[in-house]
């Protein structure tokens, strides 16, 4: 006769199997987004390499595809947290992710968009030529401070950014590389993909790359928005603004977007003025690297 103890154990056994199966289930959601995102990149590339000035509509699509790269870029990593799915493999598939989608995607946008099509504009001249070449490099530069970001994303720990905010505030020690690509795509997205036709409007275009490079490597803070507890029970108020930043989008996606991608983008620079001119003799309080993925 078989042992009540054995027997008990072995039930308990086939009893945890379908839930073991579901938590193996679970690791899998995350990378589905991770693989969304590296799709959304792949396709914007796909549509910079068809856009042309007779048909800008391409380059509006690649715009789009990155804006809705970085909604799915924030939501494996909360995913994962929130489902104690966390893994070493997420992570590094989430960083190539990232170097395709938001750093290979918006260069060549960048450059395509906000150069290459100048000669049908402004006619083939060595001005132009001068123009495209500067615009590669910058958008080269982009693509490398990116990269560089992500790298030392992964491997610093609890660093500190130059001009310290708050204690129990998270912020991101340099503008993460989502946002970088937000700037370039709701640019894009503003001029509905139509490209730049002036002397002047391309050389903004190239300070703007090269901003938005610079503050990605830079140690300066941006707020990570990383406090938000969605799990916890949220003020009637905080459900009024999401909802209304989500009517927003819908309706005027060209402006809105163009507004909150600048803003973040000048909210570093604002920061590290204001730390300029008040910084103190006193240590800098205590500081958390926010989670920037999964």
């Amino acid at each position: 006769m078989d042992d009540p103890e054995v027997a008990q154990v072995l039930r308990r056994r086939r009893e945890d199997q379908p839930h073991r199966r579901l938590r193996k289930g679970m690791y899998i959601l995350p990378s589905l987004f991770t693989t969304a995102n590296i799709a959304l990149g792949y396709y914007a590339i796909l549509q910079v390499t068809h856009g042309t000035a007779q048909d800008p509509s391409h380059f509006d699509n690649a715009a789009k595809a990155i804006g809705f790269a970085v909604l799915f870029d924030g939501l494996d990593g909360r995913i994962a947290r929130m489902t104690h799915t966390s893994s070493d493999f997420g992570r590094e598939l989430d960083s190539l992710a990232d170097v395709v989608t938001f750093g290979v995607a918006p260069a060549l946008l960048a450059w395509v968009w906000g150069f290459r099509q100048l000669p049908a504009f402004l006619g083939s001249s060595e001005l132009t030529g001068k123009l495209i070449q500067l615009g590669a490099i910058a958008s080269f530069l982009f693509l490398m401070a990116g990269a560089s970001r992500l790298a030392r994303f992964n491997i610093t720990s609890n660093p500190q950014p130059s001009n310290p905010g708050r204690p129990g505030k998270k912020y991101f020690v340099g503008m993460p590389i989502p946002a970088g690509a937000g700037v370039i795509a709701a640019v894009v997205h503003f001029s509905e993909g139509d490209p730049i036709a002036s002397v002047w409007s391309c050389v903004t275009w190239m300070l703007i790359i090269v901003a938005a490079g610079y503050l990605m490597v830079s140690t300066w803070r941006f707020y990570s928005f990383k406090d938000i507890d969605f799990r916890s029970r949220q003020p009637f108020r905080l459900i009024i603004l999401f909802g209304a930043l989500f009517a927003g989008i819908w309706f005027f996606s060209r402006y809105l977007l163009f507004v909150l991608a600048l803003t973040y983008m000048a909210s570093g620079v604002v920061w590290r003025l204001l730390w300029i001119f008040r910084r103190k003799n006193t240590p800098p309080p205590s500081y958390k690297e926010a989670s920037q993925t999964s």
